[in-house]
């Protein structure tokens, strides 16, 4: 207004706040535009004559949807004051007022000589409550105001000024102090704000002594208007993984600090993510804790959905050892991301995670390992296991490795759910080298291992009767060459879910199990062995299938079932082999 009419000075506006503990007042003053006696009744009579009582009522009711109406935000003044006076004066009208309040439900307005062109609003705090613990003293207290400034109106976009009083070797020293910072560093262009600047900003406000891996900087207008800055922490924080860690954004409306963590505009999935919202689409209502009518909350977080998705899909293009980084600090959330809700966003996210393989060590998405996957090959096949030593040693790798098949390595645990939603990528599915069918095995494999299962017949079943409470059938392999003996489970539940699941808490007496089948290589001298045994001594197959079985539980990392049978045995074997 001050650039329209020239009845408007033109000056360096600003807000003093001045505490005085010995009259219990606090004034909050400014050079602004002032009020006429009408504007005091229209914009602060109309909210008074309502009365506190009303006022109280309407906010624990949580439908006050008010703020910046009528006076709202002045009149919460009551809730730490018992009165309040207000001396005005504006540049369109010749004298200055008073408007002065208890609360209750009215309110006076009186000629006063107030010369400056502003506001003044002066608090008397009421008395402290010990019985109800209500200290409203600490309103007056500098190191409180400062905390409240700095959390709330940091970014109030004129400087908040207080006299602040210093003693240095017996010397008072009286001194003026800015408060604010004013200008909110997401508020400038991004042309005018350094990394360092970024870094320093992000190192103050999250509490983190590295810099961030990435930081997300955007600004929309248009039908929807919001600025957001957004941060990649370079580590995961040390609660990170624990139910304790809170995720969420910092939202503010117009500079002003409204909530701290809001959950909603950042998704599970993305919960790394830090950083703030500034908006002032937002409906607020008067305890700033609730948001009124959030279907721009939702648009906000749809925005920045696919702002953080598409920077991570740049950063794995384009940036590729930063975001190997952030995937070794972060990949367990994006894969839980994929299982979550039942595979709900498994879309949106199956393009971020990699994995290793058999063949190299280095990360591989699901894209780069069909691109380069032979074409005869039908499916992606992957193995479970601690590491990448253990799962090398499977011997249900010998196949894969005689085949030059690449096999992903899944050593996380969250990886076998993960794998239960996915199902397929790109209509290739995705196969368990340690479950099912060997679905790589050529007709003339298969023709030769049903002869070899036709003159074995007897000893197979032999071996079955033996293990019959232990697993669904005994079988020869398709896909063993060097090893002797592997455990596959059948379709449903694997058994490496089905030790994850006897780990989890309250999960020990847990019947969900995997349907185990024990093959073996026919092609492998203990096989033959075992023939020539059966030819000479049946009754001595119970103990091999045994020795067998435990044999494959090792292999798979799965603890033996019964120590004391598979010793006895071991010791059989060695007695009768010194024989």
């Amino acid at each position: 207004m001050s650039l329209t009419h020239n009845e408007i000075p033109q000056a360096d506006y600003e807000i003093w706040v001045e505490p005085s503990l010995e009259d219990r007042t606090l004034i909050i003053k400014d050079n602004g535009i002032g009020f006429t006696e009408e504007e005091l009744v229209e914009n602060l009579g109309t909210i008074a004559q309502s009365g506190s009582k009303a006022f109280m009522e309407k906010l624990e009711e949580n439908d006050v949807d008010i703020i910046g109406q009528f006076g709202v935000g002045f009149y919460s003044a009551f809730m730490v004051a018992n009165k309040v006076e207000v001396r005005t004066k504006s540049p369109f009208a010749d004298k200055g007022y008073m408007w002065k309040s208890n609360g209750e439900a009215s309110y006076t307005i009186d000629e006063f000589e107030y010369n400056e062109i502003g506001t003044e609003i002066k608090l008397y705090l009421n008395e402290d409550d010990a019985e109800n613990e209500e200290n409203f003293s600490k309103f007056l207290e500098v190191s409180t105001i400062k905390d409240l400034i700095k959390k709330y109106s940091d970014y109030v976009r004129y400087p908040i000024k207080m006299m602040i009083t210093s003693k240095e070797d017996d010397k008072e020293t009286i001194e003026e102090e800015t408060l604010n910072q004013m200008t909110p560093i997401w508020k400038r262009s991004k042309n005018d704000v350094t990394d360092e600047e970024l870094n320093n900003f992000y190192k103050h406000q999250y509490n983190d002594y590295e810099d961030p891996l990435k930081v997300i900087h955007t600004k929309v207008e248009g039908m929807l208007m919001y600025t957001a800055l957004l941060f990649i922490p370079k580590s995961a924080s040390f609660d990170f993984y624990s139910e304790k860690y809170e995720k969420g954004l910092q939202l503010y409306s117009k500079g002003v600090f409204i909530q701290d963590k809001n959950k909603e505009l950042i998704p599970d999935y993305f919960k790394f993510v830090k950083g703030l919202v500034d908006s002032a689409d937002l409906s607020l209502n008067i305890s700033r804790e609730m948001l009124q009518q959030d279907r721009q909350l939702k648009k906000i977080a749809s925005h920045l959905e696919k702002k953080i998705k598409n920077e991570l899909e740049n950063m794995l293009k384009n940036e590729r050892e930063s975001y190997i980084n952030f995937y070794e600090a972060y990949k367990n959330t994006l894969k839980f991301g994929i299982y979550d809700q039942f595979g709900m966003n498994k879309d949106k996210l199956v393009d971020l995670v990699m994995f290793k393989t058999s063949q190299s060590d280095e990360y591989v998405t699901f894209k780069e390992y069909v691109d380069r996957k032979p074409e005869a090959q039908k499916a992606i096949y992957y193995a479970t296991g601690k590491s990448k030593q253990s799962i090398m040693n499977l011997p249900q790798m010998d196949a894969m490795k005689e085949n030059g098949y690449e096999v992903l390595l899944f050593t996380d645990e969250i990886d076998e759910f993960m794998i239960q939603v996915l199902n397929s990528y790109k209509d290739i599915p995705f196969k368990s080298i340690q479950q099912g069918e060997a679905d790589f095995v050529d007709d003339e494999k298969k023709e030769n291992l049903k002869e070899k299962e036709k003159e074995n017949k007897d000893v197979l079943k032999a071996l079955s009767k033996a293990l019959k409470d232990k697993v669904k059938e005994v079988k020869l392999s398709a896909r063993l060459k060097d090893s002797p003996v592997c455990l596959v489970s059948g379709e449903g539940v694997s058994m490496e879910m089905e030790k994850i699941l006897k780990q989890m808490p309250n999960q020990a007496n847990n019947q969900i199990k995997a349907e185990k089948i024990l093959e073996i290589n026919p092609d492998h001298d203990l096989f033959k062995a075992i023939q020539s045994l059966f030819d000479k001594d049946a009754s001595k197959v119970d103990e091999y299938a045994s020795l067998l079985y435990h044999q494959a539980l090792l292999i798979e990392g799965l603890p033996i079932e019964d120590p004391t049978e598979f010793n006895q045995n071991l010791i059989k074997l060695m007695i009768d082999s010194a024989k």
